[in-house]
């Protein structure tokens, strides 16, 4: 994954992520960083992946906390 901010449509197309279904849900999960997300479906299980992802990013950047007060 080379973007942070990725939409559904993209991840669907990304080598990468792999969508399952268990016990009713569908679970997206990014091979390469081992971040996954659930839905009800194959697209809000994307949609909640591709959120969960630009979150796993923003909190990888290499930051020295220095403003989270």
């Amino acid at each position: 994954m080379t973007s942070d901010a990725r939409d559904a449509g993209d991840l669907a197309d990304d080598e990468s992520i792999t969508v399952t279904v268990e016990n009713e849900l569908y679970i997206a999960e990014d091979t390469e960083t081992g971040v996954s997300s659930q839905g009800q479906t194959e697209e809000a299980a994307l949609e909640n992946l591709a959120a969960t992802l630009e979150t796993y990013h923003e909190g990888s950047q290499d930051d020295d906390g220095g403003d989270w007060l």
